[in-house]
């Protein structure tokens, strides 16, 4: 369903009844912004399927609910959709919310892929149904740390003059890229969607695009070679790509 863009809410105006019932609502309209959301229009925040409400119905009665919601009121969301407003008090959380939850015995894939068909629940990922992502930034720091402590532990401290391969730049990987290139590695990252790479690039995540195996091996060997930070992200199936490239990796370089 194409949606108009959803922008949360600025500056120090209430569109709710309570401050708390407004950080919520501009948590959730936030993760849909088109600035922060993988594919806002089928409100899928990141990581492929992970949504910060069920459908459009769910959303806009979780936003009418918020801003009527009062200080001393709990709204309850079950996997994306409202389900109840109880009078609690005021110092009681104005939001609880479960995503996913189903008994152990139907806990499995197929399960609930069948009720998120019928649209009885939803795939949250942990921050997308909780309202909290905040963009690849919340995924760089704990991805810069990793490349640091194996940086640490088996290359002197520093990734330069190695080459870093991975697959996938969307929400997630997106952010590996500008960590790679802090700890002065050539990072060399493979997507089969052209608009995540296209979008690293607009952010300045990513340093150069291309669809060329070759331009993009000559480009980042090139660097590990002289030891310059450098990240590429190449257009193309991680199936066909990593193959040819143990062909021309020397070990070493790994």
């Amino acid at each position: 369903m194409k949606r108009a863009a959803i922008h949360a809410p600025r500056g120090n105006t209430l569109s709710c009844r309570g401050w708390v019932q407004e950080a919520a609502l501009r948590m959730l309209m936030n993760n849909l912004d088109p600035e922060v959301a993988e594919r806002p229009d089928d409100l899928v925040v990141y990581g492929g399927t992970g949504r910060a409400a069920r459908n459009w119905a769910a959303f806009d009665a979780i936003c009418r609910t918020l801003r009527t919601l009062a200080n001393d009121e709990t709204l309850l969301v079950q996997s994306g959709k409202p389900v109840g407003v109880f009078r609690t008090q005021e110092d009681a959380p104005r939001v609880l919310i479960a995503n996913a939850n189903l008994v152990g015995r139907w806990a499995t894939w197929e399960s609930f892929r069948e009720l998120e068909r019928l649209g009885l629940t939803m795939y949250g990922q942990m921050t997308a149904g909780s309202w909290i992502y905040i963009g690849t930034q919340g995924i760089l720091q704990g991805t810069y740390e990793t490349f640091g402590a194996l940086a640490r532990r088996h290359f002197g401290g520093t990734l330069n003059g190695r080459l870093v391969l991975t697959g996938g730049l969307g929400g997630m990987g997106g952010a590996q890229p500008l960590a790679a290139t802090m700890h002065g590695a050539a990072f060399l990252g493979v997507d089969v969607d052209a608009s995540r790479i296209e979008r690293r690039m607009a952010t300045r995540y990513l340093d150069y695009m291309t669809d060329s195996l070759d331009d993009a091996w000559h480009r980042v060997d090139d660097a590990r070679r002289k030891g310059v930070a450098l990240s590429v992200g190449l257009v193309g199936n991680c199936a066909d790509v990593l193959p040819e490239l143990v062909t021309r990796v020397p070990r070493s370089t790994w």
